[in-house]
């Protein structure tokens, strides 16, 4: 029988305990290895990086980026629809505004009201010199030259409308100022001195005209819209809320229970 010759261990190998010896064999790939270079699963996907910033990958992250994608994108041209709009409203409202005056000089008598329905609508004609509630009757230069202010200011904004609403609203408001601008320029006793013509009336009310009423409809427009959140371009505000960054949660074990 032939004996078998081995070889010697060295010291280090000898004096480790048989439990602790080393396993010096190697993986068969990387993957098997778990490098680092290796993706981790799906399920240990986090939807935040190291940074404490949201990935793009998750619900989470995209959410955000489209918002502020949103809030850095530039403000969008109007439509030429919306211009059209505008500008139909703003002509409707002129045009109702001057007719209306017109019939009502004809038709109507100074200090004779005419109940249209009623104590609740009458007509009475009056030429107020002053802004609202027949104010300021001696600043009529300056109530005209704020009103061609906010009339091209009106314009000017147009160019950015990218809503029907604020459409809308602006072709009202530029109809009624323009309405009662018409009035101080061209009416008596001079130009920029002229006094508007008013001849609706209800119950507890100053005395009106459509060019009044178009004006207050705009206002209450251009507040809903601000409430809805709907920007002047056309883009809505989206509220902030609060987005919890880890929703995992480890149940504890109740006491006694195994």
């Amino acid at each position: 029988m032939q004996r078998t010759r081995r070889t010697p261990l060295s010291d280090s190998q000898s004096s480790r305990p048989p439990g602790d010896a080393e396993d010096l064999t190697e993986p068969a790939d990387s993957s098997s290895a778990g490098s680092p270079s290796s993706p981790a699963p799906a399920g240990d996907r986090s939807s935040e990086r190291g940074d404490g910033s949201l990935d793009e990958r998750t619900p989470e992250g995209a959410e955000l980026a489209d918002v502020v994608a949103a809030d850095a994108a530039p403000p969008r041209h109007p439509r030429p629809r919306l211009i059209a709009l505008f500008a139909i409203v703003g002509l409707l409202v002129l045009g109702l505004d001057q007719l209306t005056k017109v019939l009502a000089l004809q038709h109507l008598t100074p200090g004779e009201p005419v109940n249209v329905i009623g104590s609740l609508l009458r007509f009475n004609l009056i030429r107020n010199p002053g802004a609202a509630f027949s104010l300021g009757s001696d600043f009529t230069p300056v109530i005209s030259a704020i009103q061609i202010t906010v009339a091209l200011g009106v314009i000017w904004l147009s160019r950015r409308v990218g809503s029907a609403g604020w459409a809308v609203a602006f072709g009202l408001l530029f109809g009624g100022a323009v309405g009662n601008i018409t009035d101080r320029i061209f009416r008596e006793p001079s130009p920029f001195h002229g006094h508007v013509v008013d001849f609706l009336q209800t119950p507890n009310w100053a005395i009106f005209n459509v060019a009044d009423m178009a004006v207050t409809s705009a206002a209450a427009l251009l507040v809903i819209q601000t409430l809805r959140g709907i920007r002047l371009d056309g883009t809505k505000d989206v509220g902030s809320k609060p987005m919890d960054t880890d929703t995992s949660t480890t149940a504890e074990p109740k006491p006694g229970a195994e």
